[in-house]
């Protein structure tokens, strides 16, 4: 098996819209789904190209009233190239090739993740006999962001003739890639010229309805016959909306006809360009051949691949192949969402990646899975992200206002402004019925964004992000939430009431006439967590800057013993597993809640990865049930170790020991539908310490979650970007147990038993750290001559680093053995 090339042999037309997002091509600017070049939008195709911030809002009365939605364009669709024959046929009467009406002799599809292209080979046979074998690669340059190709190829295998080329920019599309959102309106784009210039290229111009985002695609077109330049002059065929210009050739048996489209893609709002359509034309212009594009591109994902390639070994070859083929994958995809290129622009991370419209394209909490990669490898491109949130952070604090609250509240689904994206219904499509969407009280969308600063922070050491931006980010984030708790005279605890947790099956509790549950404990837990940081970081910042943040924020004395009160005072509450021991309950009350019958409905339905779906089909409501859609409870087990979780509860006041942490993940790993693809990220995780066998299963299945579309029709709606990230830092800090404490980066490698060998490379505090664990071997390098010493952690030692140096240890006996060089 080839471990850089995702290889499909043979077109299923079932499977097409999943290998559209899977082969979709992107740099970080913008991207474009793995669509077949000759194909429109129609049946299993859907030639989706998105850019990053693209965003538009429209109004749909839906159940009689009005909605706004704002999504993710899908904007003009560069790809398209095809032929017909035009010998004995009428203009009217010629059909342009059409994969569904040939009969398919050969057909091999391969993304090449090494270099970033996307090849295609066919051989098809046509209604008169005639057999062709077309060729094409596709590349989204990664070197220059603004510029995509293609080189596409017809080579004749029985015949000779006239023929006629066309090449095009399409603006008449929609957003049409998600069924259910199909009675929404989706008209986004306003085309407003679509012309062949008088020098030759194809010119598309096009605005967004509403934000009134200008952008301009310039295709300059190039034709050979074999390898011999053809000055062959385009008959201008555009029509409204699409710019087209058609070629008539004489094909020759065995000559391949060669079209090479080069497109620039400008918007008014990129920098250092006057207007967009002079930018596209120039840019257009001044590229170089499809080839001289290529060798500048893969030289870029050469380099991306030195930083973020991991290499692992299994217990067999094939095993071995495959997974390292998905862990690129995974990573292959991330870099297509966010890239270098993204740092400069005022973008976050869609949840389903530049791959589909699912989500609208909106931001969620999925940074929380992908920053921990990212900060280890680029942090830059961290950086630039988490200032998008800092961008956006009056837009919090008027949201908190809204909600009667201090501080800044983030939306749980956020877009262009920062306002709550969140629908305010959604579709079930096993019942037809539009529901109220109640998911905009996931509070806990702060703590990941605060948790994000910190962890960023630490890793990198960058005070002066934290000074700077970050500080006062945590310091607002920490003032909502002290806003929003409440004290409870009778329990003589703080209290959070009406929001909702990660799990999302439960919105309230039964029978309830408002929305919200009472003291989640991820919630609270992580509230006690971000009070007690929020305290710390002024300690971190230059005195000179705290006073200022102090001034500014108007933060006092008596403000900052409030957050002590609050962390040392936090609900969390208890409930007896079945077997009578407390467990960490999920919010106030679920231990009064229903079992749930996991056997009937299994045997009754199949999947039920989706029960809130299957129960309100059913006219019943998860919120009767012990049941979650995904890790709740368990993600403070993600986030923080074992060490933080014991102070943390001693803080609050609370017993803790290991007993209850194995106790807790048993009792939630029995309840759990892992309805997302998250889910099976964070159970992988927890149990890593102290179920290897089962992690490593369920590891294998989150691997799957996108290459195999274990949800049943999901990754052709966007790739799982969280799932992605999550899968590879489990593989990167899960499995080698590192942890971050106090400036010192601990190790306590544990390999699963099929799991033999791992190689990396990661960036600490300025170094690059090489790692090669295996079960019996730990060994660090690091090089960097321009920073000085790191500390590392292993079985309660702690050792300096620096540049040439590396530490070997027996995992078997623990100790050390220094080398240089």
């Amino acid at each position: 098996m080839n471990e850089w090339s995702l290889i499909y042999e043979g077109f299923d037309p079932e499977a097409e819209p999943t290998r559209e997002a899977l082969c979709t091509l992107g740099n970080g600017y913008m991207a474009t789904r793995g669509a077949q070049d000759e194909t429109h939008a129609g049946g299993p195709h859907y030639p989706g190209t998105y850019l990053a911030g693209g965003y538009n809002r429209l109004v749909t009365e839906v159940a009689g009233r009005p909605i706004e939605n704002e999504d993710l364009v899908n904007f003009p669709n560069w790809l398209p190239v095809g032929f017909r024959h035009t010998d004995g046929a009428d203009e009217d009467a010629r059909g342009w090739f059409d994969l569904h009406k040939v009969e398919i002799l050969d057909y091999r599809q391969e993304l090449d993740m090494a270099e970033a292209v996307l090849h295609r080979r066919l051989r098809v046979r046509d209604a008169e006999g005639r057999i062709s074998r077309i060729e094409s690669r596709r590349l989204v340059s990664m070197d220059a962001p603004h510029l995509a190709a293609q080189r596409w190829s017809l080579t004749p295998e029985n015949w000779r003739g006239p023929i006629e080329v066309r090449a095009a920019l399409d603006g008449r599309v929609v957003n049409g890639g998600v069924a259910r959102y199909q009675s929404l309106r989706n008209q986004h784009l306003e085309v407003e010229t679509a012309e062949v210039t008088e020098d030759g290229l194809l010119q598309l111009d096009a605005r967004t309805s509403q934000s009134r985002l200008r952008m301009v695609q310039a295709a300059r077109v190039r034709l050979f016959h074999g390898q011999e330049p053809l000055d062959t002059p385009p008959l201008p065929a555009s029509s409204a909306g699409v710019a087209e210009a058609r070629y008539r050739l004489e094909a020759r048996q065995g000559e391949p006809i060669v079209l090479e489209k080069v497109v620039a893609v400008f918007t008014a709002r990129d920098r250092a360009i006057s207007e967009p359509g002079s930018a596209a034309r120039e840019s257009a212009h001044a590229a170089g051949d499809f080839e001289a594009l290529h060798r500048r591109h893969a030289l870029q994902w050469g380099q991306l691949w030195r930083r973020f390639d991991m290499r692992i070994s299994n217990t067999t070859q094939e095993d071995t192949a495959r997974m390292n083929l998905i862990l690129r994958l995974h990573v292959f995809h991330l870099l297509q969402t966010t890239s270098p290129h993204t740092c400069d622009l005022d973008v976050g991370v869609p949840a389903r990646g530049l791959h589909g419209e699912a989500y609208r394209g909106h931001v969620f909490w999925d940074e929380l899975f992908i920053f921990p990669l990212l900060n280890q490898r680029l942090p830059e491109i961290t950086r630039g992200l988490l200032l998008y949130r800092y961008r956006r952070l009056n837009a919090a604090r008027a949201l908190a206002a809204s909600q009667g609250c201090r501080g800044a509240m983030y939306p749980w689904q956020s877009g262009s402004s920062g306002r709550e994206e969140t629908q305010q219904v959604h579709l079930n499509p096993k019942s037809g019925r539009w529901l109220p969407d109640n998911s905009h009280l996931q509070r806990h969308v702060n703590l990941a964004i605060a948790y994000n600063v910190w962890r960023y922070v630490q890793v990198n050491d960058d005070t002066e992000f934290l000074s700077a931006y970050g500080a006062e980010m945590i310091l607002e984030i920490a003032r909502f939430f002290a806003s929003l708790s409440s004290y409870n005279a009778t329990t003589g605890r703080w209290e959070i009431l009406g929001v909702m947790g990660p799990d999302e099956y439960h919105d309230g509790y039964p029978d309830a006439d408002e929305p919200g549950l009472d003291n989640n404990a991820y919630t609270n837990v992580m509230v006690c967590w971000l009070l007690r940081r929020a305290r710390r970081l002024l300690d971190r910042v230059p005195f000179h800057r705290r006073e200022e943040l102090c001034e500014d924020l108007e933060i006092s004395d008596d403000e900052l013993a409030r957050w002590d009160e609050i962390a040392a005072g936090m609900t969390v509450c208890f409930h007896p597993d079945d077997d009578g021991n407390p467990v960490i309950s999920q919010f106030q009350g679920y231990g009064d809640l229903l079992e749930f019958d996991w056997v009937g409905y299994a045997h009754k339905y199949g999947d039920i990865q989706r029960l809130d779906r299957i129960l309100e089909a059913e006219g019943d409501t998860p919120n009767r049930y012990k049941l979650s859609k995904q890790a709740d409870v368990l993600m403070l087990f993600y986030l923080l170790s074992t060490e933080e979780l014991d102070e943390l509860f001693q803080v609050m006041g609370y017993a803790w020991d290991g007993k209850l942490l194995e106790r807790t993940i048993a009792y939630y790993s029995a309840r759990t539908s892992h309805g997302s693809t998250l889910s099976r990220v964070v159970h992988s995780w927890v149990l890593a310490r102290v179920d290897r066998g089962r992690s490593w299963q369920l590891f294998c299945e989150a691997l799957k979650s996108d290459v195999s579309d274990i949800q049943g029709g999901t990754t052709s709606e966007g790739i799982h970007l969280g799932a992605m990230a999550g899968t590879v830092d489990l593989m990167q800090r899960g499995y080698t147990g590192m942890q971050l404490a106090e400036d010192v980066l601990w190790l306590n490698p544990r390999l699963p038993a099929e799991l033999t060998r791992l190689e990396m490379e990661m960036r600490y505090r300025g170094h690059f750290l090489q790692f090669l664990v295996t079960h019996d071997r730990l060994r660090i390098a690091a090089s960097n001559h321009l920073v000085g010493p790191i500390r590392i952690g292993f079985e309660g030692r702690v050792y300096d680093i620096s540049d040439g140096r590396s530490l070997d240890f027996d995992l078997a006996e623990a100790e050390p053995r220094r080398r240089t060089g």
